[in-house]
C-alpha cells in the first residue's frame, strides 16, 4: 500500500504557474506508474500526465508543452510543473499511483482566474 498527499494547489491568474507535489508514504522506486488526474464537478476524472519508473512520460494533448511531470525517487515525490495556465485548467488535481492496485491522494484544488 501507499498513501499519497498532494500539495501546491491554489488560486492563480491565467498565464501563471503552479507546481504540485505528491508525497508518498513509502519508496516510489518500485512503483511503475505515477501520475496526475484532474476532475471538475459533474465530469469524469481525466488524465493530465503520467510518468513511468524508467522516466518516460505521457501527457494529455491539451497539457503538452505547458505541463511537466517529474519524479524524485530519493524524496518519494512526484511533481507537476504547470505553466501558462488557462481557466480551463481549473479543477481538483489528484495524484495517482499504480502498484498491484490503484491508489489516489485526496486532491488539491487549482483555480485559474481569467
Amino acid at each position: 500500500q501507499v498513501q499519497l498527499v498532494e500539495s501546491g494547489g491554489g488560486l492563480v491568474q491565467a498565464g501563471g504557474s503552479l507546481r504540485l507535489s505528491c508525497a508518498a508514504s513509502r519508496s516510489i522506486f518500485s512503483i511503475n506508474t505515477m501520475g496526475w488526474y484532474r476532475q471538475n464537478p459533474g465530469k469524469q476524472r481525466e488524465l493530465v500526465a503520467v510518468i513511468f519508473s524508467g522516466g518516460s512520460t505521457n501527457y494529455a494533448d491539451s497539457m503538452k508543452g505547458r505541463f511537466t511531470i517529474s519524479r524524485d525517487n530519493a524524496k518519494n515525490t512526484v511533481y507537476l510543473q504547470m505553466n501558462s495556465l488557462k481557466p480551463d485548467d481549473t479543477g481538483v488535481y489528484y495524484c495517482y499511483a499504480f502498484t498491484r492496485a490503484a491508489y489516489w491522494g485526496q486532491g488539491t484544488q487549482v483555480t485559474v482566474s481569467s
